[in-house]
């Protein structure tokens, strides 16, 4: 019998969602309907002309997302990521915990950096629109992939947007490989266009 339904490996981000007009594009430059990555300047640039007491902020990534949502179904799942001992981290750890959700998150061995986060700006349309800034979960490698829960998994759950990093797209491979060596079912998503 195995311990996990599932196994996840993705970027760990903070969801930051608020509601915003089409004219907020307009005035921002921001190309609606995708996810688009952006640096730490860009993201707080726009965080500067939100209204950040309304926004609503949960754990997240396309990963954690799925891992929550197989817990709030009544699965078992594990989520192996990357966040830093920052503000935003304890959050992410915290909020995955409360989800139900096991992951390989320590307090203690939390790196220096700072906590990837997506603005998910939506319309009243019901369209989100993303802007990331990816922060320490860029640097997800295979020493962040957690053999033993993959092991005890009926699946390994792979990201796709891992993809746009070399070390993510290694550990990606890693993963997958540990996977089919022991007989776990392996299910990727192809993300954003």
């Amino acid at each position: 019998m195995k311990k996990y339904d599932v196994t996840g490996i993705g970027n760990a981000l903070v969801d930051i969602e608020f509601k915003v007009k089409d004219q907020f594009f307009a005035d921002n430059a921001v190309e609606k309907g995708l996810m688009t990555l952006v640096d730490e300047e860009r993201q707080n640039a726009l965080m500067s002309v939100i209204d950040t007491e309304q926004a609503k902020k949960q754990c997240g990534g396309s990963a954690g997302n799925t891992v929550i949502a197989i817990s709030q179904f009544g699965g078992k799942s594990y989520y192996s990521c990357k966040v830093a001992n920052d503000e935003l981290g304890h959050f992410y750890m915290n909020d995955m915990k409360d989800a139900g959700v096991s992951h390989n998150l320590n307090e203690s061995s939390l790196a220096e950096g700072i906590t990837g986060k997506c603005l998910v700006m939506v319309t009243e349309d019901a369209e989100r629109t993303m802007n990331t800034f990816l922060g320490i979960t860029q640097t997800y490698s295979t020493a962040d992939v957690d053999e033993a829960a993959i092991k005890d998994s009926k699946y390994l759950y792979i990201e796709g947007y891992l993809i746009t990093s070399e070390n993510g797209k290694q550990a990606m491979k890693h993963a997958k490989k540990i996977a089919e060596e022991n007989g776990v079912k392996v299910a990727m998503t192809f993300s954003d266009p």
